[in-house]
C-alpha cells in the first residue's frame, strides 16, 4: 500500500526495472537536445559509432520514477520537475540492456510543499553505467513535520564566463524530444497546456538539460563523453520550441564547472555545476 509522504519513505527502495536500446534510441535522443550532423555527427549515424551522449542516461534513469506510484500517495497533477543530476561512471554503449534500481534518497517539508529526492543506479553486465538524481516538488504536500533541507546552491561566479556555447531549439523540438519516452502532452497539445495554467507548449526539462549536457560536453569536455563527469541544475523557467538556449560555463578548478542557461527571457537552468574527468 502506498504510504503518506514523510521522512517515514526515505530510504524506500523499487523493484529494479529492466531497460534495453539500441543505436536508433541514442541517436533519436541526440536530435532531441539539439544535436547537428555538422556539429556532432558522432552522435547520430550509426558509421561513426554512434557516440552516446553523457545525459542519456536521465531516459532509463526516469524509469525509477515509476516506483513512486506504489509507494507514496501523490497527486501528480501537482507534481514538478524542480532539480536534476546526473553523475556518469562511464560512457553508454550504442546498444545494450540494464538494470535499473531507484531508491527515495530524501524528503522535505518545505511548509506548503514538499521536496522528493529519488535516485536511480543503471547497470549493465559491466557495473554501474550511471547514478541520476530527480528532485520533485510536490505541491500542497508538506506540513508534515520534516526538515526543511537544503536550500540554494552553487551560484554563478560574479564575472564572464570562460565558455559560451548556444542552440536554438526547432519549432519541432519538444514533438522530437517527446519520442525518447516522456509522452506528457503538455508539451505538445496546445489545449492541455492551456488547462495546465500555460499559454502553449514548452520544452520538457530535461530537453533542456540535455541542451545544456550537449554544451557542457562540447565546450569544456573537447567532445568526449568519457570526460565528462557529471551535471546537476536547478530548472528556473521554461523554454518554448524556437527559442536559442544560451549556456555559461565558468572553470572552477580541478574540472569544477559554474552552468547556468537562459534565453532571450531570462534564466532557464540555475544553480547548475558540472565536473569532467
Amino acid at each position: 500500500m502506498p504510504e503518506a509522504l514523510s521522512a517515514a519513505v526515505v530510504g524506500r527502495t523499487f523493484d529494479p526495472v529492466t531497460v534495453r536500446w539500441k543505436p536508433e534510441d541514442v541517436m533519436l535522443y541526440a536530435l532531441g537536445v539539439g544535436a547537428t550532423p555538422e556539429a556532432e555527427l558522432d552522435f547520430l549515424y550509426e558509421g561513426r559509432g554512434p557516440k552516446v551522449l553523457p545525459t542519456y542516461g536521465v531516459i532509463p534513469g526516469m524509469r525509477a520514477l515509476g516506483g513512486l506510484v506504489g509507494a507514496v500517495t501523490l497527486d501528480f497533477l501537482k507534481v514538478l520537475h524542480g532539480e536534476q543530476g546526473i553523475v556518469c561512471h562511464r560512457p553508454f554503449p550504442p546498444e545494450g540492456t540494464a538494470s535499473v534500481t531507484g531508491r527515495i534518497e530524501a524528503v522535505w517539508d518545505k511548509g506548503s510543499a514538499a521536496v522528493v529526492v529519488v535516485a536511480a543506479e543503471v547497470a549493465d553486465a559491466n557495473g554501474p553505467l550511471c547514478t541520476t538524481r530527480s528532485s520533485l516538488f510536490v505541491r500542497d504536500a508538506g506540513g508534515f513535520g520534516g526538515e526543511r533541507g537544503p536550500s540554494g546552491g552553487p551560484a554563478a561566479p560574479e564575472r564572464p564566463p570562460d565558455h559560451v556555447h548556444q542552440t536554438t531549439t526547432g519549432p519541432a523540438q519538444a514533438a522530437l524530444y517527446r519520442l525518447s519516452g516522456d509522452r506528457n502532452p503538455l508539451h505538445i497539445d496546445p489545449e492541455v497546456a492551456k488547462a495546465a495554467g500555460f499559454d502553449r507548449p514548452f520544452l520538457h526539462g530535461l530537453c533542456t538539460y540535455g541542451i545544456v549536457g550537449r554544451a557542457v560536453l562540447a565546450a569544456a569536455c573537447e567532445g568526449d563523453p568519457g570526460r565528462f563527469g557529471g551535471l546537476e541544475g536547478r530548472f528556473a523557467e521554461r523554454v518554448y520550441p524556437g527559442d536559442t538556449v544560451t549556456t555559461e560555463l565558468w572553470e572552477l578548478g580541478e574540472g569544477q564547472l559554474a552552468v547556468r542557461a537562459r534565453t532571450p527571457a531570462g534564466v532557464v537552468l540555475s544553480h547548475g555545476r558540472a565536473w569532467r574527468r
